[in-house]
């Protein structure tokens, strides 16, 4: 697919300059200059936070160069608008992806993508009109409708590009989560305010948006760093940690309420078994699937973790106080069977071989019914989890309105 789309952007740009020839101006090239030295300030402004999300986050999934890329379709040719999307890439290459160990066939492919894009954008910007994109309403209409061609032409793109290079990853994962969406929208906006400014005050206005850029660039890669340190590189759960963290909040937020949560905690079945079988890279792509498996099958609001080895914990904010044993068991049951359905292909010696008996054990434990803060629902969870390793294994356990003797509660349970 790969040499596909790069075969396809080069095809886009030959034809398009052959049929209608570039009109180069000096407004033009000077455009061009302006849109690329903004381009470079920016990046260099944040290049040091930059390199260090690329080393925890290899995907260029999200790039605000597209300011300057959607300004550079809305405003020149389509071949000089490739320009400034080869100059901007090429110096994003050699200051931040290099340096970073980023894999050069990805920087083109997404290169490619970008230009693909701003061939679109420019195509349906251009249908507004004689006077320009921001000559009229029309024009003004077809402005909207390129920020989304844009937009969707670069996102078809890459998430085919991950679904295709990686079958596990589900399709929220690859398209990304809502806010990274909004903010690939508030930046073609800006795009949309340089294209206007320098069409009605000249090339030279296009610094005026640096200064906000900047700042919003350097806050959104702040955040993703802090991000990338609370995720597990395995399985991209939360680390126990944030999950404690972040689960120590939603109970508290639970109490003030007068609301209840649920606590559920995995453990794949004689996991030891795959790593001495099959080694350890094929237990990581088990933890890997099982990950998503448990991201699939609940709430964007609760709350998965990695717990340490092959354990999992999960915590489902805000149950249902009138039927919390059955909301939570039913989610918990859902988990394990669809855990037990899985099919994971791992690499051997021998070959690639397809595990599809991989299962996992889950003890449920409950806020109030089973304790007031977490280490106490955790420890009735981790005792419902061995009444169900106990049991005979892939089986949910619940440690809900157990008796008083802990020492009883393994031996309750659904």
């Amino acid at each position: 697919m790969l040499l596909a789309v790069e075969a396809l952007a080069v095809a886009v740009v030959v034809v398009n300059g052959l049929v209608a020839p570039p009109d180069v101006t000096v407004t033009g090239l000077w455009t061009l200059a302006v849109l690329t030295a903004a381009g470079v300030v920016h990046t260099e402004a944040a290049r040091g936070v930059e390199r260090m999300r690329r080393r925890v986050d290899r995907t260029p999934h999200l790039d605000l160069s597209s300011v300057w890329t959607f300004a550079a379709a809305l405003l020149l040719p389509g071949c000089l608008a490739t320009a400034v999307v080869l100059l901007v890439y090429l110096h994003l290459y050699l200051r931040v992806w290099r340096p970073s160990g980023f894999p050069p066939y990805r920087v083109v492919f997404s290169t490619t993508t970008v230009v693909l894009a701003v061939h679109a954008a420019s195509l349906v910007s251009g249908l507004g009109g004689g006077d320009g994109p921001f000559g009229s309403a029309r024009g003004l209409v077809f402005v909207a409708l390129a920020v989304l061609a844009y937009g969707l032409v670069n996102l078809v793109l890459v998430v085919a590009a991950i679904r295709i290079s990686g079958p596990a990853t589900t399709w929220r994962r690859a398209v990304g989560h809502r806010d990274e969406l909004l903010l690939e929208l508030t930046t073609l906006t800006l795009g949309v305010v340089v294209a206007a400014a320098v069409s009605r005050f000249g090339p030279a206005l296009a610094v005026l948006v640096l200064p906000p850029l900047i700042v919003l660039h350097r806050t959104v890669l702040v955040r993703q760093l802090e991000e990338a340190a609370s995720t597990d590189a395995k399985t991209g759960l939360l680390t126990a940690a944030a999950w404690r963290l972040r689960a120590d909040l939603a109970l508290r937020t639970a109490r003030h309420s007068e609301g209840t949560v649920a606590v559920l905690l995995l453990d794949v079945d004689h996991f030891k078994l795959v790593n001495d079988r099959y080694g350890h890279l094929a237990g990581d792509q088990v933890l890997a699937d099982i990950g998503a498996a448990l991201r699939a099958e609940v709430r964007d609001r609760d709350l998965v973790g990695r717990f340490g080895g092959e354990e999992f914990v999960v915590l489902l904010a805000a149950a249902d106080s009138g039927d919390l044993r059955t909301g939570a068991g039913a989610v918990a049951d859902r988990i394990r069977r669809r855990i037990d359905g899985l099919r994971t292909e791992v690499a051997t010696p021998d070959g690639p071989v397809v595990l599809d008996d991989v299962s996992v054990s889950v003890g449920v434990a409950g806020y109030p019914a089973d304790g007031a803060d977490l280490d106490e629902l955790l420890e009735v969870a981790d005792a419902a989890l061995y009444a169900a390793k106990a049991a005979g294994r892939n089986l949910v356990r619940h440690g809900l309105h157990a008796v008083d003797d802990p020492e009883e509660r393994p031996g309750h349970g659904s």
